[in-house]
């Protein structure tokens, strides 16, 4: 129940290769964080809108026009996995079998 009224906010922390998924959103806000963060933002068809690297405690992103739900990430993350988030580009979650945690990747190019 509170899981999207609250998001990361009050945590201490969000370790690498964790995140939070808040859907529908277009627009995020950093008050009461504790942590930077990357947020992506996508549309409805899971394309890239846009992307925030680095959001700092007791900032307020602008709402993302078109963008549908926002994956909240550790700071650094985006860069640290490699991801090419150019706008439009297609996200993916597959789940790894092993340990059944979520993963995150562009989808392949055709």
């Amino acid at each position: 129940m509170w899981g999207r009224g609250l998001g990361l906010m009050f945590r201490a922390r969000l370790d690498p290769g964790q995140g939070m998924w808040i859907g529908p959103c277009n627009g995020i806000h950093m008050f009461f964080m504790r942590f930077a963060i990357d947020a992506i933002f996508v549309d409805k068809t899971m394309r890239v809108v846009r992307t925030y690297r680095g959001l700092r405690p007791w900032r307020v992103v602008p709402l993302v026009r078109k963008a549908k739900a926002v994956f909240e990430l550790p700071s650094g993350q985006i860069d640290a996995v490699g991801l090419e988030l150019a706008a439009g580009e297609l996200l993916r979650i597959q789940t790894d079998r092993e340990w059944a945690a979520p993963t995150l990747g562009t989808a392949p190019r055709r």
